[in-house]
């Protein structure tokens, strides 16, 4: 494997580059009309443009990515995550085309992305599931009878589904049948595919997922848990490893049940078991992701393992260079991802020059990050800017590290979900570890304190500023700017 083509764009295709570059392997970035300047299109040995700005002509332009293969002889794609990375009928074209997926196989990817095959394919393997429906519904009458055998809070969720659409929580049995109706008709939208299914309804839980690994010769290991519970809108905001609350037995037995899950359907690569815990720790499948997850580097930091490389080695045919015993849990790692959302307004996103954009760097800071100052942040796809890491001893550490690398990132002229993950670092039952997935809706119910603290900010800036005025006479007062204190007062407008 001489030539990697990734296709990918932003902070993802550089990870992955620098990992392939690190194996003397060559690296060919894509990138659409909108993305000319980004980091990752100069970063690359070789860019080529496949396209206008909008995804489904550019980043999903299949045909053009795989011209762009054979004109430069590239050997393999990796998809990083989201676009083509969970697409079955790229990978069987890849298959057709004689270029190497970095993934799983397409038969894999069919089965984990519809939720009922997944759930029956993990039956035969004991994997403990939240009970429900194995089969796809949609007769309301029929589905509102077995969502009164199941009981009352329940949930539909769409088949096809994913990243919380499709799906409703339904309280009593009069609200039913507009749910349902509400969430097929979403499903139906968004996936092409109007069947849903339901579960009962977990009203306190924690997301917790498992990370595997598995190379073509059938062995398979995974590298322990992340807590994604801190989400809106089912999707996650920030990650940890490992879990504050799961004790080694739990971890034991998750981390065997992810694996039977990979060999339930002979996966090949990385991949991520996901599970919801109740407030029992009792802990029930959720889903598998055929791919890297963005919240991958906490696992990295945490096992000391590339997980790109990983995934080179195994489409490369190689055997897996370490077993489960050799893999231990040292320290604690975060991630903050980095959105251009206004938390303020329902975390709606938002879109502007970046007019400063000073990066954190310093001891157990590490960020994966797609942009430089002065880019403009494109309207045509996810509004993720970077992923902040902290890597600390203990928890604690990673969480005071985590709370200065984030005073330490200046970002102006868009706003940005800063603020509201230094505001989940300061929150005591986050530094408790007693919080789940409705955190958001249960503690963050005032936006304005965001705008207390950066009030609370300024003062500590202010008295700063005179402090250093008091002992130092001599110094140039321009020196000390409040802007490069505060990383996101400067543009909030």
């Amino acid at each position: 494997m001489k030539k990697i083509l990734i296709a990918n764009r932003g902070e993802i295709a550089l990870r992955v580059m620098r990992s392939a570059k690190e194996m003397g392997i060559k690296t060919v970035g894509i990138y659409s009309e909108a993305d000319r300047l980004s980091p990752h299109v100069r970063y690359a040995d070789e860019a080529v443009c496949v396209g206008a700005p909008p995804s489904s002509e550019s980043y999903l332009n299949v045909d053009k990515i795989i011209e762009t293969c054979k004109n430069l002889e590239v050997d393999a794609i990796h998809p990083g995550y989201g676009f083509l990375s969970e697409n079955a009928d790229f990978a069987r074209r890849l298959v057709k085309e004689s270029i190497t997926l970095i993934g799983p196989s397409a038969e894999a990817m069919e089965m984990m992305g519809d939720k009922l095959k997944a759930k029956a394919s993990v039956k035969a393997f004991n994997v403990p599931m939240v009970p429900g429906t194995d089969e796809k519904i949609t007769d309301v009458k029929e589905a509102k009878s077995i969502a009164q055998s199941i009981g009352y809070p329940i949930l539909i969720k769409a088949a096809a589904g994913g990243g919380g659409k499709g799906m409703r929580v339904v309280e009593q049995a009069k609200d039913f049948e507009e749910q349902m109706k509400l969430a097929v008709s979403e499903a139906l939208s968004s996936f092409g595919d109007g069947s849903v299914f339901i579960e009962r309804y977990l009203g306190s839980p924690r997301h917790i997922e498992i990370q595997v690994l598995a190379d073509t010769h059938g062995n398979v290991v995974h590298l322990f848990e992340r807590e994604c519970s801190i989400q809106r809108r089912h999707q996650k905001v920030i990650e940890e490893a490992p879990s504050s609350v799961l004790t080694q037995e739990i971890r034991e037995a998750m981390g065997q049940c992810a694996v039977n899950v990979a060999k339930s359907c002979d996966y090949v690569g990385a991949g991520t078991v996901e599970f919801l815990l109740d407030e029992n720790k009792e802990f029930y499948f959720l889903e598998m992701n055929t791919r890297l997850q963005v919240e991958h580097p906490v696992t990295e930091m945490i096992t000391g393992v590339d997980l790109v490389k990983e995934q080179i080695k195994i489409a490369q045919g190689h055997t897996l260079s370490f077993t489960q015993d050799n893999l231990s849990i040292q320290g604690h790692a975060l991630e903050v991802r980095v959105y251009a959302e206004d938390p303020m307004n329902n975390f709606a996103p938002d879109i502007g020059t970046l007019k400063r954009y000073v990066l954190p760097d310093s001891v157990g800071v590490r960020l994966d990050n797609g942009f430089e100052e002065g880019m403009e942040i494109p309207i045509f796809y996810d509004s993720m800017l970077s992923k902040l890491i902290t890597y600390g001893r203990d928890r604690q550490e990673a969480i005071s590290r985590m709370k200065r690398a984030i005073m330490d990132y200046t970002i102006a002229g868009v706003k940005t979900t800063l603020p509201f993950a230094l505001f989940v670092m300061d929150h005591p039952n986050f530094v408790n570890g007693d919080f789940d997935t409705h955190f958001i809706k249960t503690y963050f119910t005032d936006p304005s304190v965001l705008d207390k603290s950066c009030e609370e900010e300024a003062e500590i800036a202010a008295l700063l500023s005179r402090h250093l005025q008091t002992q130092r006479p001599s110094l140039n007062t321009d020196t000390v700017k409040t802007e490069n204190i505060s990383n996101w007062k400067k543009n909030r407008s």
